[in-house]
């Protein structure tokens, strides 16, 4: 567009004022295109303009070429009936200069090939953005059903666990605690020198047991290893790259039941937050640990655009989550990648 309207100010002829301030005008409409939401009244702007600067510069084979432009781009970003609309307007003001200014019929008739070319491509373009539509909503519900099947999955799982939980208490505690029983019995009946050995074996055992029972209750969230899990789920569904790093020796580190809550659903929002976003299917995920002993993550991917942004729900929820532990988060934006990096403090051994 540039170009054509630099090659339309060098022309032989000199421009007059009205052919600059509408050239100005046509370039200035050109760079909102891609920021309203609302493309099509400046297309018909520019088209009118263009029009007007037809008239105004009779015999300038530019402006034909500046025109066809506009229905090129118009053909990749309107939808199907504002961009039929914009066509017949074009259409209609061509053939009312074809009589005024006496344009070589030959030259009118290229341009409505071109239109009707326009108006192939659009209708391409249309089908492929609703093939594009429908294709994102079938792996919308692809990923609901995956993740249905997943907490179902999960829920199963919990349930068979409490299960054998359920029946080791009730059966080797059980038994194990009679048996403790009957040896304090003999221990004070023979003296309990004879029985010290066995019962310390019995009470062990008895604990050993109580603890693997509440180990099967307790539903999994051991941070990293479900992290990992994450991982793999969100790379098979949604066909992202995750670059996951551990520094600092973090995998040797205790995390409490909260902690290892919050650091599953913080990557989780993060990832999540990365896949609608960013422009690359790239991400990096860094867990380590700071100089002053606090674990470290940071969930960073590659931006388009330096633009600016607002903290919605996700980044808020986020944040919270992360205050709650005593920690900090900051999420902030470089030229080149959008960072997610926070810190909470670890437990102390």
């Amino acid at each position: 567009m540039v170009l054509l309207g630099l090659f339309f100010l060098n022309e032989e002829s000199t421009p007059t004022a009205y052919s600059i301030i509408i050239c100005a005008a046509v370039m200035t409409l050109y760079f909102f295109l891609t920021i309203t939401p609302k493309p099509v009244y400046l297309y018909v702007a520019i088209t009118i303009l263009l029009l007007v600067l037809g008239v105004i510069e009779t015999g300038n084979p530019f402006t034909f070429l500046l025109l066809m432009f506009v229905a090129l781009l118009a053909a990749n970003q309107l939808e199907s009936k504002p961009f039929k609309g914009l066509i017949a307007l074009t259409a209609a003001c061509l053939l009312g200069l074809f009589f005024i200014m006496e344009i070589e019929m030959s030259v009118y008739v290229y341009i409505l090939l071109f239109y009707l070319l326009a108006l192939q491509v659009n209708g391409l373009w249309t089908k492929r953005e609703v093939q594009r539509s429908l294709y994102e909503e079938l792996l919308g519900e692809y990923r609901k059903l995956k993740r249905v099947a997943l907490v179902t999955e999960e829920e199963a799982r919990y349930q068979e666990r409490t299960k054998i939980a359920r029946d080791i208490h009730d059966s080797v505690g059980h038994k194990l605690t009679a048996l403790l029983m009957q040896l304090e019995i003999l221990s004070i009946k023979q003296g309990p020198e004879h029985y010290n050995e066995l019962k310390e074996l019995a009470k062990e055992s008895l604990e050993e047991t109580r603890f693997a029972v509440r180990t099967l209750k307790d539903r999994e969230h051991e941070g990293i290893a479900t992290i990992l899990q994450l991982i793999k789920k969100l790379e098979a569904e949604s066909h992202i790259i995750v670059q996951f790093t551990t520094k600092q020796g973090i995998l040797t580190e205790r995390l409490t039941n909260k902690q290892s809550v919050m650091l599953y659903r913080v990557i989780q929002e993060g990832l999540t937050n990365a896949m609608r976003h960013a422009h690359s299917r790239e991400i990096q995920v860094v867990l380590g640990k700071t100089a002053d002993g606090n674990m470290e993550f940071i969930v960073k991917n590659r931006i388009h655009k330096k633009e600016p942004y607002k903290e919605g729900f996700g980044l808020t929820n986020m944040r919270m989550r992360v205050e709650e532990l005593a920690g900090t988060l900051a999420v902030y934006q470089t030229d080149e990648q959008f960072v997610i990096k926070g810190k909470i403090p670890l437990v102390k051994r």
